[in-house]
């Protein structure tokens, strides 16, 4: 029988590395939704002046600023508090890199990571992501929540995967149709077709609607998982679609989707994707216990696992780039052959 490590040669350094860990993520959190970094784009600001500005009580606030700083997300600038470039960027509010909006999100993902090991034991998933069962300003919200991520791919596939003399895209999934619009306002001759669920596709014509692009970006109601798209594309994206199914869905989505490409088009799979080891990319691992949470049979697959099933589905020339797209996601690219 294997003796006990004696007690002060080995210290608990990591896990209370861990345990202390999870506070910057937290300050970030408390400061988007307090919206403490928008008031700070005209310069520093002292803590009694942002305090009132954000309507709330300085010595409450005072705790925050100094954990936002350490998250490196503020700074000091004689006694004065300052954005860092990064938080004056992404956590202002009316910019168009805002990213604070997501608050809503990390606090549902966050708190689905916290029932990890509930949802193991049991079998089941313990903050099911039941898109069925939202109310209608539920769903606006979550939707809306994705939307900054949605415009940051479409921003970056349009420029990095070659989208200038392309004619149609189809967006499999598309939530509020932000990486349709994103797509199309960067390349002037692309139009999009979004295909969702009928109640998520009343949340992105709204979208597509606010946005003016009602010209060049429609929404259709489909189930992808029934039958193939109608129309004809000569690229499709599906952008966290695939980890949000079992297997045989995502092989039966991919199936379909093939079917609506034209031969020698383009998909793109944007989403958590592992490399087989299953260790790497720590966020698609990390993503996994969410996802445990979430979703009845949704995992992050392996680069194995997507090749299999694209390969099925009549794809070839299969790339994946691991930390590719924002927020540290991957790209899958493959070209429609038969």
């Amino acid at each position: 029988m294997a003796s006990q490590p004696e007690q002060g040669k080995i210290e608990p350094k990591t896990i209370f590395r861990h345990v202390y860990g999870v506070y910057p993520s937290m300050a970030m959190l408390a400061g988007m939704q307090l919206d403490v970094f928008t008031p700070l784009k005209d310069g520093p600001m002292s803590g009694a002046r942002l305090a009132e500005a954000i309507d709330v009580a300085q010595e409450k606030l005072r705790p925050l600023l100094y954990a936002l700083v350490n998250a490196e997300l503020l700074r000091i600038e004689d006694d004065q508090f300052a954005n860092t470039p990064e938080g004056d960027l992404y956590l202002v509010r009316g910019r168009s890199t805002y990213l604070g909006g997501a608050h809503e999100l990390y606090s549902d993902l966050w708190s689905a990571a916290l029932t990890a090991g509930q949802s193991i034991r049991d079998g089941a998933p313990h903050k099911k992501h039941d898109l069925a069962a939202m109310s209608d300003a539920e769903l606006a919200a979550f939707f809306r929540g994705l939307h900054p991520a949605a415009l940051a791919t479409g921003r970056q596939l349009a420029a990095s995967c070659g989208f200038t003399g392309l004619r149609h895209l189809m967006d499999v999934g598309g939530g509020s149709g932000g990486l349709a619009i994103a797509a199309c306002q960067n390349c002037p001759d692309l139009r999009a077709t979004v295909f969702e669920l009928p109640r998520v596709a009343e949340i992105a014509r709204c979208v597509v609607e606010e946005a003016g692009m009602t010209d060049r970006v429609q929404v259709r109601a489909a189930d992808v998982l029934a039958c193939a798209p109608e129309g004809r594309f000569d690229v499709a994206v599906l952008r966290n679609l695939i980890q949000v199914l079992g297997p045989d869905e995502a092989r039966r989505v991919l199936h379909n989707v093939g079917e609506a490409i034209e031969p020698g088009g383009l998909l793109i799979i944007v989403g958590h994707i592992l490399q087989d080891s299953r260790l790497e990319p720590v966020a698609a691992v990390g993503m996994n216990l969410i996802f445990l949470s979430i979703y009845d049979a949704g995992q992050a697959y392996t680069e194995r696992e997507h090749r299999g099933w694209l390969d099925d589905a009549g794809f070839a020339d299969i790339e994946v780039q691991y930390g590719a797209a924002p927020a540290g996601m991957s790209i899958v690219l493959a070209q429609k052959t038969r």
